[in-house]
């Protein structure tokens, strides 16, 4: 599905499902070097049942225009942009799924227009969210080599788990193949270093958690080295301690590294469901 998005064109991916206005509605936020892909199996799950699905791209990022966003705070904008463009089909309030650098522009989004955010998952997340400068100088200088970095830090395995294409699936080369799709989808912007950049200058994420008045759940990867467990506890802490709302924080650990949506699709999906019935 396309939509108008501040004067450009978005693509989201809804699952095969036509939009149903009596049916609540999720967002689910890329990270780096992604697309709208990464979440095949619980997008099409959730649109299956119940939902209504709109899996972005962000703007010059694959299949959809614009301009390519280089801080967490313009991420934020042009998701406040794709709520603001369905509104006229009803859409009051958004459940919001981010991933990575998604958690903080989903994270930012979610204090900026509380009253419109019904649920905040933070999938691999970390704050301050801070990119080494070899992996910084890498995505400018020698992105090829930076996309085999990620993913060899980004994996628990190597081998091939039960992956969200099928078992068997080499979700290392996959994983490869879509973040040089990514970067060569955008020939007038290094979207690569643009997100790292955004991910390591980002510096409002406690203040952005204290705005939240939705349900926070964090689904952190046991084994993740590119956003080490420890790294969320100040958001953790953050949400827990919302007055009044610190009940409503849910954290799930799952057995993986930092691509906990294609290294155990169905766990993800398992903690999704819970959460989003909360």
């Amino acid at each position: 599905m396309f939509l108008q998005v501040n004067g450009a064109t978005t693509y989201a991916y809804t699952g095969g499902k036509a939009f149903n206005p009596a049916q609540p509605t999720v967002l689910f936020l890329h990270g780096v070097l992604n697309d709208h892909s990464v979440w095949i199996l619980q997008s099409r799950y959730l649109a299956h049942h119940g939902w209504n699905v709109f899996a972005l791209d962000l703007p010059g990022h694959c299949r959809s225009q614009g301009e390519a966003p280089s801080t967490v705070e313009a991420a934020a904008d042009f998701v406040v942009g794709v709520m603001d463009a369905l509104k006229p089909l009803g859409v009051e309030k958004v459940a919001l799924v981010g991933h990575s650098w998604g958690s903080l522009y989903g994270l930012e989004t979610a204090s900026r227009v509380p009253n419109r955010v019904s649920h905040l998952a933070l999938i691999g997340t970390a704050y301050p969210m801070k990119v080494s400068h070899a992996l910084l100088e890498a995505s400018l200088n020698q992105p090829e080599q930076a996309i085999q970095m990620i993913n060899v830090f980004s994996r628990s395995t190597l081998c091939s788990p039960n992956s969200s294409l099928g078992p068997g699936t080499w979700v290392f080369g996959s994983s490869v193949a879509l973040g040089r799709k990514v970067l060569r989808s955008n020939p007038n912007a290094n979207v690569f270093h643009r997100g790292f950049s955004a991910c390591n200058d980002y510096s409002h994420g406690l203040e952005a958690m204290a705005q939240v008045t939705a349900p926070v759940l964090f689904i952190l990867g046991e084994n993740d080295q590119m956003t080490l467990p420890k790294a969320a506890g100040s958001l953790v802490s953050a949400a827990q301690n919302r007055p009044h709302l610190g009940a409503k924080t849910q954290l799930v650990s799952l057995p993986v590294g930092h691509h906990q949506m294609t290294e155990d699709p169905e766990g993800t999906l398992n903690a999704l469901k819970a959460f989003l019935s909360f």
